[in-house]
């Protein structure tokens, strides 16, 4: 679109029209306005791509949000409302025209939601790498709003694209949920990533299997890359979204690489040739053009994709996907549970260490983050971040130190968990996060509808969680407890809120044993045997749990501790212990 409104030479008066012609800020540039100002142009290129062949043409609304318009002082939202009901109103008639003209092939309209010009991800300042411009809740609610209106205006599907941040759009996709559930019906949505450069990721960090990984639960219908590159730069990329993802993929990349003047010189016929390629490898389903691309780029594409099928949608095996900027991907070896066992790293946990404790309590934050690289460095596969102490204000620490963990690649290159007994604070830890954590942990402590609640919340941010074996009566101690406990949650889980079974993790109590009482000498078997007979009734449930609890009447014998925790690991591996929250060190 963009590309196609610099050929028409729009002056400032074309921009202002008459409803902005007073306006006080220079309105030259603000294309989504022109869907107002200048709707006679914006319907004309709409036309040149559908006559070019497209089956869906975007709405001009890239820069649609009250956060993007607030360059321009029309960040209001009545501006924004209008200006997102009219492009999608603009865009349908043009649709429904060429629709009418040959009903065979009917035109769709995508809601374009652009990344804004905030990072929920990267720090504007250099000095303060914890600093962000912007909230989650801000993003989201002024995607919600742009949702809203591109929904009133009737497009058919929502494109979330140029994604350069997985946690802006993580904030847009939780907005689109909550908008779906407020009106009660749903509409396909489309996600494309952005990849800044040849090394893959994106400019927040992220793998595009990393990125998939953590948009993975929204199950949008199609997902793909577009910008930044050309064809033949993002081809290995494709290939490798096509391979992870179970949905449709697409890609539209850039008419190639821009001159030193900034314009692109790749024709549409070099383009479809480049673009070939995907459909030769049977690596996509979709296909357009993004900066420099035009109707002659779009023609030539859709003549060439006349000769190729588009590609199968593979089935892929269900199974505990986690990332950071680095996807993890748990697959257990049920012969050797040890082999694949989950480690996560303890020392960023307040009652883990009192080194981080006292780190943080001081405000030495750059302590703090030194600690979690230590154990990434000594093979911990998941940071466990706690804040939970009395000295400490829980929300603004966990904020702050994932912010800083995010600024960090080999630190944050590890998927996270986020662990309070306070929701409040797994809350502001998930709104940092842009990869796919673990919440540690929710339980029926205070029954049914509260654990319901807390768990749609988990999973509308795309994590998974851990469940504590803890409900109504009190914490479960015996094997029997364990297990009528996991069941009940498994079922609320699966069959009330929708959990994948893969994301659900439980904690059966990993108690104290050696205290001298009669009561507590069966907890170290008591778990064993429980987690056998969970993983047996709780098909794809995994099981985690605190293994230093074990031997706290040791405290001080360090040997005795290690002997009694490697044993301990040993058998419950064997039962079906997945992971564990443990000194990666030792």
């Amino acid at each position: 679109m963009g590309t196609s409104i610099q050929k028409y030479k729009l002056t400032e008066e074309d921009y202002r029209g008459e409803r902005y012609k007073d306006h006080a800020h220079d309105l030259k540039g603000n294309n989504d306005i022109l869907v107002i100002t200048r709707p006679d142009v914006i319907h004309e290129i709409h036309c040149k791509f559908l006559e070019s062949g497209a089956d869906i043409i975007e709405t001009n609304t890239f820069n649609g949000t009250t956060i993007s318009q607030a360059d321009y002082s029309l960040d209001t939202l009545d501006e924004v409302v209008l200006i997102n009901k009219t492009a999608a109103e603009l865009a349908k008639k043009a649709a429904a025209e060429y629709t009418a003209k040959d009903p065979s092939k009917p035109r769709f309209v995508a809601g374009a939601i652009g990344p804004t010009n905030r990072t929920l991800s990267v720090s504007p300042s250099v000095e303060n790498p914890a600093y962000r411009a912007t909230t989650f809740d801000e993003v989201k609610k002024a995607y919600y709003e742009q949702v809203g209106a591109l929904m009133d205006g009737g497009v058919d599907i929502l494109l979330v694209e140029t994604i350069f941040d997985t946690l802006n759009s993580k904030a847009a996709l939780f907005a689109i949920e909550e908008y779906f559930e407020s009106v009660g019906y749903r509409i396909p949505v489309f996600v494309s990533g952005t990849i800044v450069d040849n090394s893959g990721r994106t400019l927040s960090g992220q793998t595009n299997e990393a990125f998939w990984i953590s948009i993975q639960h929204t199950k949008p219908f199609a997902v793909g890359l577009n910008c930044a590159l050309g064809a033949s730069d993002m081809f290995r990329y494709v290939q490798n979204l096509s391979k992870v993802c179970d949905c449709y993929v697409f890609c539209y990349p850039n008419a190639g690489l821009p001159n030193a003047m900034g314009g692109y010189d790749q024709k549409g016929d070099e383009f479809a040739v480049e673009v070939e390629d995907f459909c030769k490898a049977g690596i996509v389903n979709g296909l357009g053009g993004c900066c420099g691309t035009c109707f002659e780029h779009i023609a030539a594409t859709y003549e060439m994709t006349k000769n190729y099928k588009p590609r199968e949608v593979p089935v892929m095996e269900n199974c505990l996907r986690l990332s950071g900027l680095e996807p993890l991907v748990y697959k257990p070896d049920s012969s050797n549970m040890r082999k694949t066992f989950i480690n996560l790293g303890e020392r960023c946990n307040v009652a883990g260490s009192t080194i981080f404790k006292k780190a943080i309590v001081d405000g030495n934050f750059d302590k703090a983050l030194g600690i979690a690289l230590k154990q990434v460095e000594a093979g911990a596969h998941v940071i466990d971040i706690n804040m939970d102490d009395g000295l400490i204000d829980g929300v603004s620490a966990m904020i702050k130190f994932v912010n800083l963990l995010v600024s960090e690649p080999e630190a944050s290159r590890v998927p996270f968990m986020i662990d309070s007994s306070k929701f409040e604070v797994v809350e502001a830890g998930l709104k940092c996060s842009q990869g796919k954590a673990i919440v540690n942990s929710i339980s029926l402590k205070e029954g049914e509808e509260d654990f319901i609640k807390k768990a749609k919340i988990v999973k509308m941010h795309g994590a998974a969680v851990v469940v504590m074996a803890f409900d109504e009566q009190g914490q479960a101690a015996t094997c029997d407890e364990k297990v009528s406990m996991c069941q009940r949650a498994y079922r609320i889980l699966v069959e009330r809120v929708g959990f994948n079974p893969q994301d659900i993790v439980f904690d059966p109590n990993i108690l104290t044993i050696g205290t001298g009482m009669e009561e507590h000498a069966n907890y170290g078997v008591d778990f064993i045997n429980a987690c056998r007979e969970i993983k047996r009734t709780c098909p794809g449930c995994k099981i985690s749990g605190g293994v230093s609890n074990l031997a706290f009447s040791f405290r001080g014998n360090e040997a005795v501790r290690r002997a009694f925790h490697s044993s301990f690991l040993h058998h419950a591996c064997q039962a079906g212990m997945d992971m564990g929250i443990v000194n990666s060190a030792q």
